[in-house]
């Protein structure tokens, strides 16, 4: 049974130094590899491609921070320049609706100046007929006056040639009131046609006034129109180009994104290819610790056998 025991353990003994001797062979060999992996110039041009590409692969994704940081201050500045065109377009409209108020307070105040020459216009003639009728009754009672002065003249005359007894004081008594009422009726008709002129100079000077606040209210009416077409003008001009900074501005942040996909792509594939290469070293230090260990433990084998070996001999 001894023997038997003997020969298994130099069967198991042959196996494991056999095993042994295998894998320090291709310990030896990886470690040759890696050798001349570490000190061949491919390896190094290969190491220093690696770092080159991903020190330009760094500087594109600081680049590209810096750009979309830059892209970042140029919206939020389209932003700001936005809102200080939406304030003016605000103001602007407040403005042409202030205008749109002023204009129809200036239609409405053409419409009542009209409205206030066309009465005036009528009162003129009303007043002119007035006038002319008053000068025709004028005419008349004075034509009237003269008749009665005439047929007075006559009856004078006759009482002149007539031998009758006639107190002459009467005659001058009566001529005086003639006279007084004469000049009264005269006086009275003055200061009517005096009065009924200066009303007609007032509405000749109110229709002047009308008609010179109608020119100014169109002159102003034409200048509002101008101001108006501008402001809408200007508006027009403001909405192109701010759906043109728009437009810009997509086309920027759709380029930014996409060289920002291609970035973590070519990120995430560096990712991938560096964890590959750790874990391939890893790999290597775990299959060389584990030969190791195996060394170890053939080798304490080894001893003990031998040293077990010469005991019964000792």
């Amino acid at each position: 049974e001894e023997s038997l025991q003997m020969w298994d353990l130099n069967k198991r003994l042959e196996a494991y130094l056999a095993r042994v001797k295998f894998l320090e062979e291709e310990n030896e060999v990886l470690r040759a590899e890696i050798q001349s992996a570490k000190g061949s110039p491919a390896g190094d041009s290969w190491r220093a491609k690696y770092e080159e590409e991903l020190r330009a692969l760094r500087d594109a994704l600081d680049h590209a921070f810096r750009e979309k940081c830059s892209a970042e201050l140029a919206r939020d500045n389209l932003y700001e320049e936005v809102q200080q065109v939406k304030s003016r377009c605000q103001k602007e409209q407040a403005a042409r609706e202030e205008a749109k108020k002023q204009l129809s307070l200036s239609r409405k105040e053409l419409e009542e100046e009209r409205r206030a020459q066309i009465w005036l216009k009528e009162r003129a003639v009303q007043l002119e007929k007035e006038v002319e009728a008053l000068l025709e009754v004028h005419e008349e009672e004075k034509a009237g006056l003269d008749q009665e002065i005439a047929s007075f003249s006559q009856s004078l005359e006759s009482f002149r040639c007539a031998p009758v007894a006639f107190q002459p004081v009467e005659v001058e008594d009566y001529s005086k009131r003639l006279s007084e009422i004469w000049k009264g009726a005269v006086e009275t008709y003055k200061t009517e046609v005096s009065q009924l002129e200066g009303s007609l100079c007032q509405a000749k000077e109110n229709l002047w006034k009308a008609v010179e606040d109608n020119q100014q209210s169109q002159l102003q009416l034409q200048h509002l129109e101008k101001d108006l077409a501008g402001l809408k003008a200007r508006k027009e001009m403001l909405e192109e180009s701010l759906a043109q900074q728009w437009q810009e501005q997509r086309g920027e942040a759709e380029k930014f994104q996409l060289a920002m996909e291609a970035l973590e792509q070519e990120q995430q594939s560096l990712r991938v290819q560096i964890a590959r290469v750790l874990e391939d070293r890893q790999q290597l230090m775990h299959l060389k610790m584990s030969l190791s260990l195996e060394v170890a433990t053939y080798r304490t084998l080894l001893e003990a056998e031998s040293t077990r070996l010469q005991m019964p001999a000792g």
